[in-house]
């Protein structure tokens, strides 16, 4: 029993020091297929994430307006994060954008340089982010942030259990490219854990079935949305996915569920008028 506890805390640091620039103990003896039993704390890592988020927009907003402490919570995620998801996007969007083919989209995706794509990507995602983040209400916005994380961090895990691994010719990063069964459900049940706050925090002046069925409906089709048209697009071109395609997934389904939830306040607003 201790051993095997001992194995998932270090299956646990492995996620944390892989998407993270959290300090966690250096493992000499790392094999890369430790990788694929990290895959079910990657969403409990977004938890982590989401919290520095969330700590930052709290602290931030006792000193400055709401739009700076929404700006300087991005750039604590990005942070923590080295720009590890934004990177992958911008590596996608080169990729699929510049590529006719598989070999070149991914001959594309490796090349470290930025290109035009890569750049557009990452403005509009930041831009759109911010845009979101500061249009939401101010009250609660910690759990959005923490849920958002937990969960696009889920979708990503989801690409891995249901596509294969593309990896292209030469050197790659180590990556997690298989997620059993039961791995999956431990990682469903850390991706939704920070919803039952959220719903908490959302619905406490409501009891009524109505507001819930909204705010489950609003995140969910927003986020399926993201999430089956990029898995779609990956499958077409690539057969798969890539690390890189995997960042690009949390990033989309991380702003697709900032936009469902403002679409829930915004459907509130109107039917419930003051």
């Amino acid at each position: 029993m201790l051993n095997c506890l001992c194995k998932e805390w270090r299956y646990f640091l492995l996620a944390v020091g892989f998407f993270t620039r959290l300090p966690v103990p250096s493992f000499a003896d790392f094999q890369e297929q430790e990788l694929n039993h990290s895959a079910k704390y990657f969403p409990l890592v977004g938890i982590l994430v989401g919290i520095v988020g969330a700590a930052m927009l709290v602290l931030a907003s006792l000193i400055f307006p709401a739009s700076i402490a929404v700006l300087l919570s991005m750039v604590a995620t990005i942070y923590v994060t080295g720009a590890f998801h934004e990177d992958g996007l911008a590596d996608s969007a080169d990729g699929l954008g510049g590529g006719w083919d598989k070999e070149r989209i991914l001959t594309i995706m490796q090349d470290s340089r930025l290109g035009t794509y890569g750049a557009l990507a990452l403005f509009l995602m930041l831009f759109a982010k911010f845009q979101l983040l500061s249009a939401l209400p101010a009250q609660g916005l910690a759990y959005v942030l923490i849920a958002a994380h937990a969960l696009s961090r889920l979708c990503a895990v989801y690409i891995m259990a249901t596509l294969s691994y593309v990896k292209a010719a030469g050197k790659a990063k180590p990556l997690a490219s298989k997620v059993q069964a039961r791995d999956l459900t431990v990682a469903t049940l850390f991706g939704l854990l920070p919803l039952v706050p959220l719903y908490w925090n959302v619905l406490s002046n409501s009891a009524d079935v109505r507001d819930f069925v909204m705010l489950t409906l609003s995140w969910l089709l927003s986020v399926s949305f993201a999430g089956y048209w990029w898995r779609h697009k990956i499958r077409h071109w690539l057969g798969g996915y890539t690390g890189d395609c995997l960042g690009a997934m949390q990033q989309l389904t991380e702003l697709a569920f900032y936009l469902g939830m403002l679409a829930y306040f915004s459907l509130i607003s109107v039917l419930n008028p003051l």
